[in-house]
């Protein structure tokens, strides 16, 4: 793709201090079709091998955080079930591989696909003026790409369930109220808000992040006793890595010696 390409436009990344921040920037409504979705792939998997970078910060333009699919598209012959690509929808909704943390920082409306597009990050920072839903079911359809999968883990089932049910939009107190958000910033302060929480984590060893996401994934919806079995005798490289890892050394080192950690990832 070339300088002044729309889908290139449409995303646009930003690389600093190890966050790279990922800008959807399609108006009017950040709406994704399959070359976007392509797109954004390509901007995590810049995030996952590239080093340098840490932590991912997802946003958007505008009035909205993204409404989803892109319907226009859809009038113009790109079908329901049409192949995004392989990070899913989005380019997140399925990068089940992506080792290094992702935090939505919601500008606005994220209604459909944009909803599942914030709840596949690991943290969300939502503005004030934010508001969520899934309107599929006014439109005959349901929300696949995470959506009936991935709320009900973040929200009470009952809750979620009126979401997928009713097409309501939740605003951004009731879902900091509810646990979906980790904070809610003024408008103007949701970017700031987002970078500091990513620096927060950028100083935190990036090894033991990646075995966080690994553990979490392959233990979600267990019973205690189960995911005990898996932590403890399945295939779990990233964790096993961890635990030999020159980090492990380094970081009850630094500690002693009361100095920052210099984590190599290894």
């Amino acid at each position: 793709m070339q300088a002044n390409d729309p889908v290139v436009d449409a995303v646009q990344c930003h690389a600093e201090a190890g966050v790279l921040t990922i800008t959807l920037n399609r108006p009017k409504a950040n709406a994704i079709n399959v070359p976007t979705s392509l797109a954004l792939y390509a901007a995590f998997a810049r995030l996952q091998d590239d080093p340098a970078l840490r932590v991912g910060i997802i946003t958007g333009t505008g009035r909205f955080f993204s409404a989803g699919w892109d319907l226009a598209g859809a009038n113009e012959g790109e079908a329901v079930d049409a192949d995004h690509g392989p990070g899913g929808f989005a380019g997140l909704t399925e990068f089940f591989s992506l080792s290094k943390p992702v935090i939505a920082a919601v500008n606005g409306l994220a209604m459909g696909g944009g909803f599942e597009l914030a709840l596949a990050a690991d943290l969300i920072v939502a503005s004030e003026t934010a508001e969520f839903a899934l309107p599929e079911v006014k439109l005959g359809l349901m929300a696949d790409s995470g959506g009936v999968l991935r709320l009900p883990q973040r929200l009470p089932r009952a809750i979620a369930t009126e979401l997928l049910l009713t097409g309501r939009r939740m605003g951004a107190a009731e879902a900091l109220r509810w646990g979906l958000v980790n904070q809610v910033a003024p408008a103007d302060g949701l970017l700031p808000a987002a970078v500091a929480l990513a620096q927060t984590l950028v100083a935190n060893a990036p090894l033991a992040q990646a075995a966080i996401k690994e553990v979490l994934r392959r233990t979600q919806g267990l019973p205690t006793e189960q995911a005990y079995q898996v932590l403890r005798h399945h295939d779990l490289p990233t964790y096993r890595a961890m635990l030999r890892s020159e980090d492990a050394n380094e970081g009850p080192r630094a500690f002693g010696e009361k100095r920052p950690p210099i984590w190599r990832g290894v």
